[in-house]
């Protein structure tokens, strides 16, 4: 599927729409999820404006300026990564840091046709880590961003899959993308694409391609996890966003259901107790795992059967991503002045789950009384409130537990 359009938008632009529609696909949440998602490669012209979100001048800031240190960058060349030590060096005098960016290293490495990956960018660029937040929120999925920045005519990486959905922003320069259907539909993040070296090897080589295409600026290439891509630089200096949906699968919730149930057979007596000394004189077997299997496995079903994996898979998706930042001294600030009048609200993807009188969030859980539960359920729309509408007790412990932060009016 091809979705084009030929207007660029804003980020502000549709009023009400999500970031798929307003920003990455033209799609509402609703036709993605029935025509695109996990289904699909799906090419968007023209798609939005990422200037906002990230430049070159924000490669060269983070690269010289922002002091990071592996892994948050790695660098590729021809298909093989370079060893961090030949691109970090020590951070001089007042810091004592061994594996900083050498930016001196890495602009030799990239006049050299070496490709720079800037990882995990939602947590070390702002506007990135907006856009992903409010993804993540969108889709219910976890979501992480890297910026591939490539001299021209070159490439990074051959042709691989990814365990993870993607969303590529063309940023700058232009970047051909050869698109193949999976080897492997829907892979699992332990089934990585090097499993399968050769059939994906043969499948780009020989395969007929699903799509052959010329990203430029603005343009958006979704791709479900498992197909198949490898891309070129053209005659300028390419940077393109990468952003990976850490997709929820049936296999993760059993996974969650497995551990409920062990856990449940945890507390049993009888499934604590030791297997039987082997009899040398009996028989292989009997008396021994083979002869137990039976019991063990209806056991299993049953706990299995009684097992409640939500908690266990809430607290696993939680523990997936960040909550918004907090300043401590801005939040300091807004304790030691708290009024009335003070305008607060929930921090953001904090993942909050009220649950009888306990509060779960990322940054752990909370207890109330039964009168603070109505103004706690209040917060969870996410509007800005007063302290005095909640109760100047009520915020000021919100506030400690970095909960609440000051907001503006």
């Amino acid at each position: 599927m091809s979705v084009s359009r030929t207007e660029l938008q804003d980020p502000g632009a549709r009023e009400g729409a999500g970031i798929l529609e307003s920003r990455l696909t033209g799609l509402s949440r609703e036709e993605f999820a029935r025509d695109v998602w996990a289904r699909t490669a799906s090419l968007t012209r023209e798609a939005s404006d990422f200037t906002d979100v990230f430049s070159p001048s924000a490669v060269d800031e983070l690269i010289s300026r922002r002091g990071l240190r592996t892994p948050f960058l790695r660098v590729a060349k021809e298909g093989a990564t370079l060893p961090s030590s030949s691109f970090t060096a020590p951070a001089g005098v007042g810091a004592t840091v061994a594996d900083q960016l050498d930016d001196t290293a890495l602009w030799r490495a990239f006049t050299d046709g070496a490709t720079l990956v800037l990882q995990a960018l939602h947590r070390t660029w702002e506007p990135v880590a907006d856009l992903v937040s409010g993804l993540s929120t969108e889709l219910g999925h976890p979501v992480q961003a890297n910026a591939y920045v490539t001299p021209p005519q070159n490439r990074g990486f051959d042709a691989h899959y990814d365990v993870h959905d993607v969303f590529v922003l063309q940023i700058e320069g232009a970047k051909r993308w050869v698109i193949h259907e999976p080897v492997l539909p829907d892979p699992l993040r332990d089934q990585p694409w090097t499993d399968h070296r050769a059939a994906v090897a043969d499948r780009a080589a020989h395969g007929t391609p699903h799509l052959d295409t010329m990203l430029r600026p603005g343009d958006v290439l979704y791709l479900p996890r498992g197909w198949l891509h490898s891309a070129q630089a053209q005659g300028e200096v390419s940077i393109h966003l990468t952003l990976g949906v850490h997709a929820w699968t049936r296999y993760a919730l059993a996974e969650q259901l497995t551990r409920a149930a062990l856990a449940t057979l945890g507390d049993d007596p009888s499934m604590r107790r030791s297997l039987p000394l082997a009899d040398p004189n009996e028989p292989a077997g009997r008396n021994g795992p083979d002869d137990l299997l039976g019991l063990v496995r209806e056991r299993l079903l049953a706990a299995v059967a009684e097992a409640d994996p939500a908690p266990l898979f809430h607290r696993a998706r939680r523990s997936q991503a960040r909550p918004a930042p907090l300043g401590p001294v801005a939040q300091l600030s807004a304790l030691s002045a708290l009024a009335p009048t003070s305008p607060v609200r929930l921090r953001k993807a904090l993942e909050p789950r009220l649950e009888g009188t306990r509060l779960h969030t990322r940054v752990g859980h909370l207890d109330f009384p039964a009168p603070d539960l109505a103004p706690v359920a209040r917060l969870l729309d996410g509007r800005v409130r007063t302290a005095g509408d909640l109760g100047l007790a009520l915020a000021g412990r919100l506030l400690r537990a970095g909960v609440l932060v000051p907001a503006d009016r």
